[in-house]
């Protein structure tokens, strides 16, 4: 396994070799590349050499490229599908194994279960099949406000999707807070997860007590080795699933700027390592 870095909280104005320079010289090993911080079609275009150079000059690789954008961020599902096919084809010219999306939310009217089993399949096995032809893998963040809040919508989303490529980017900050079984749950699906998001939960258990688990200002996400996610084992779990990719730290902690939570967070997953 190797520590690399989601580029979000650098801002959408971030520059790609800015941040590149940084986390190369900081010691990560790659980049979740937010979308936006590389753009897709200008990589059609050809201007990939680019950004291959940047990364042979810091000792980089991409772990994945993201997208967490939902409908309303693409002006409607026609958008979001062709600037997944997009990112799908730039990954493939840049070499870069894994998109990593959400496997959207639910539809209006519909729980999580009813839209993972009526609506998804039509609008993510095309791309699937897509990135499949070109050796890429399509990984869903189990974010709990998309339809991969529980192990259930795991099971069902890859019942409905059952391609070989699709599978998780596996976040475990957002099982442990709900109470859901970590270890277990990298056991059960551990031939579905091609990418891996390290971030912590903090939990606060005086506000758990008056607020109750339906209330939110009970947790808060937090930098690795912050918070309550048991990362030994959890790490441990992950090996033992055949699992050597990268720990990408996904910075939400408001305790730390950007640059200092991150090498916070490589030096502590380092230890693992």
């Amino acid at each position: 396994m190797h520590v690399g870095l989601l580029t979000s909280p650098f801002g959408n104005d971030a520059n790609f070799a800015q941040i590149a320079a940084w986390a190369g010289k900081a010691g990560f090993s790659a980049l979740e590349v937010q979308v936006g911080h590389i753009d897709p079609v200008a990589i059609l275009a050809g201007g990939d050499a680019v950004i291959t150079d940047v990364l042979l000059e810091n000792g980089l690789r991409i772990s994945s490229l993201a997208f967490y954008c939902g409908f309303a961020q693409t002006g409607g599902r026609d958008g979001y599908i062709q600037a997944m096919r997009d990112i799908i084809r730039a990954a493939g010219i840049l070499h870069v194994p894994t998109v990593c999306t959400f496997a959207g939310f639910p539809e209006t009217g519909k729980s999580k279960a009813q839209t993972i089993t009526e609506d998804v399949p039509a609008l993510f096995a095309p791309l699937a099949a897509e990135a499949a032809d070109l050796g890429i893998n399509l990984a869903f963040e189990n974010w709990f406000e998309t339809n991969l809040q529980h192990l259930e919508h795991f099971r069902l989303l890859t019942e409905v999707l059952p391609q070989p490529n699709v599978g998780f980017n596996f976040d475990p900050s957002h099982l442990h807070w709900q109470g859901i079984d970590v270890l277990g749950a990298v056991e059960e699906f551990r031939e579905r997860i091609f990418h891996t998001h390290a971030k912590d939960v903090t939990i606060f258990p005086t506000k758990l007590a008056r607020l109750g688990v339906k209330e939110y200002g009970w947790w808060q996400y937090s930098i690795p080795g912050y918070g309550a996610v048991p990362w030994g084992p959890y790490l441990r779990a992950l090996r033992l699933a055949g699992y050597d990719g990268v720990l990408s730290i996904e910075h939400e902690d408001p305790a730390f700027g950007p640059k200092e939570g991150f090498c916070k967070g490589l030096r502590f997953l380092s230890q693992y390592i």
